[in-house]
């Protein structure tokens, strides 16, 4: 595109080079800047985001509202639009952002986009796939992401928010083995805040814990319409609901 809209997309990445040239190549056509804020990587993610076309700036970790923050004062315009380095823009949320700038149809400071999950090596996402919204395109002068290194959302003051219709597709783990290490590494934190339950009470939810988790998983978030692929991550999402109790359990 030879007119790119005033927008700057920044990313903060760490050793996302198997995943951050899809969402570099998502972007990049529509908006006059994309940077990327990365706190280490080892694995050549800087040079690849260079050699695609964005400027990359360095700057240590220190959560995730933290990094954002620094995300925005690199950007050069005011409107930006943030991706994290495992999620792209569909075609769809491109053509809706594209039409808002050229048609004069920002009326509003604040768009919330929808979030949607996609499995490992799927190029679209399961049928009725849960989503979440969340501000990623925004005026930084009418509002920025929280400082918080934990939650990092934008905060709006309880300014309009205009929702737009179409997605950015999120493949938040790389393979099954992704998602087992994942879920181990989330069990002992899980486990710490749910401290002095009552152990009566934890022994007879090692018993009910994992049917009751792959129900919810695999019905009521509708992993069913996600084929084998929607079982084995309902399993694997049930067994460490299961291991999280017996951690916790054998912790009283």
């Amino acid at each position: 595109m030879n007119n790119k809209l005033p927008i700057s997309c920044f990313i903060i990445a760490q050793d996302e080079a198997d995943r951050i040239t899809n969402t570099i190549e998502s972007v990049i056509d529509i908006v006059d800047e994309v940077i990327v804020i990365d706190s280490g990587s080892t694995d050549g993610t800087q040079d690849l985001a260079r050699k695609l076309g964005c400027e990359v700036f360095f700057n240590k970790w220190s959560g995730y509202g933290p990094q954002k923050r620094f995300g925005e004062d690199c950007a050069k315009n005011e409107w930006l639009l943030n991706l994290d380095a495992d999620e792209y823009l569909s075609n769809e949320i491109k053509t809706e952002i594209v039409n808002i700038f050229n048609y004069n149809n920002v009326n509003c400071n604040f768009f919330s986009i929808k979030v949607t999950p996609i499995y490992p090596n799927w190029q679209k996402p399961r049928i009725f796939s849960a989503s979440h919204q969340c501000v990623r395109l925004y005026n930084k002068k009418f509002g920025r992401f929280s400082n918080s290194p934990v939650h990092d959302s934008v905060q709006t003051e309880n300014a309009e928010v205009y929702y737009l219709k179409n997605h950015i597709y999120h493949n938040s783990v790389r393979s099954f083995g992704h998602l087992i290490e994942k879920e181990r590494s989330y069990i002992q934190l899980q486990s710490k805040t749910l401290r002095n339950k009552n152990k009566f009470f934890l022994f007879f939810r090692i018993f009910i814990e994992f049917p009751l988790a792959f129900i919810k998983y695999y019905i009521i978030r509708r992993h069913f319409t996600g084929a084998i692929t929607g079982l084995i991550t309902s399993l694997i999402l049930a067994y460490f609901r299961w291991k999280r109790i017996i951690v916790l359990f054998k912790s009283q």
